[in-house]
């Protein structure tokens, strides 16, 4: 595994320690209930629930070995270190696409934590690179696939 340093908000922390809370708990609870209930049912070396619950555990087991390394390198950003004057990790910034003047919100997080589905983009991420350290005001170019992106800054606010 990669020595990478990972970034998390307060919030990303909570997130994955949860994540690790559950998983290590009911889910493997769950799991060796299936384990238990499939020897039940007999000679488990021709028997599928048997081979799905251990497959099952395995990727529990992995999964938690993956959160618990990323929470052993984290680097957690607190609220109080959010600036609101130039973009940062924990930054929840607004930008108007010059091109369409459509408005987004995204709050910049480290990659582990990123989730583009909820406007949560990494600071490694095209957008993030392009914004981070920027101020209100300043645009910014964004390269894709089919060329470029523009955008300006409107507002830096913390994630919160």
């Amino acid at each position: 595994m990669s020595r990478k340093e990972v970034i998390l908000t307060e919030q990303g922390l909570k997130e994955l320690q949860d994540e690790v809370n559950y998983l290590s708990t009911i889910k493997r609870e769950e799991v060796a209930e299936r384990i238990r209930a499939a020897r039940d049912f007999g000679d488990i070396t021709e028997n599928s629930e048997y081979d799905d619950a251990k497959n099952e555990q395995a990727l529990v087991e992995h999964r938690i070995g993956v959160l618990q390394e990323k929470l052993r390198r984290a680097r957690v950003i607190k609220d109080c270190e959010i600036e609101t004057d130039r973009v940062c990790v924990g930054s929840t910034v607004t930008l108007r696409d010059k091109g369409s003047g459509d408005v987004r919100i995204y709050t910049v997080v480290g990659s582990a934590e990123a989730d583009p589905t909820k406007a949560k983009i990494s600071n490694e991420s095209p957008i993030g690179q392009a914004i981070m350290g920027k101020r209100v005001g300043d645009e910014v170019t964004v390269p894709v696939p089919v060329g470029s992106l523009e955008y300006e800054i409107l507002a830096i606010g913390k994630m919160c």
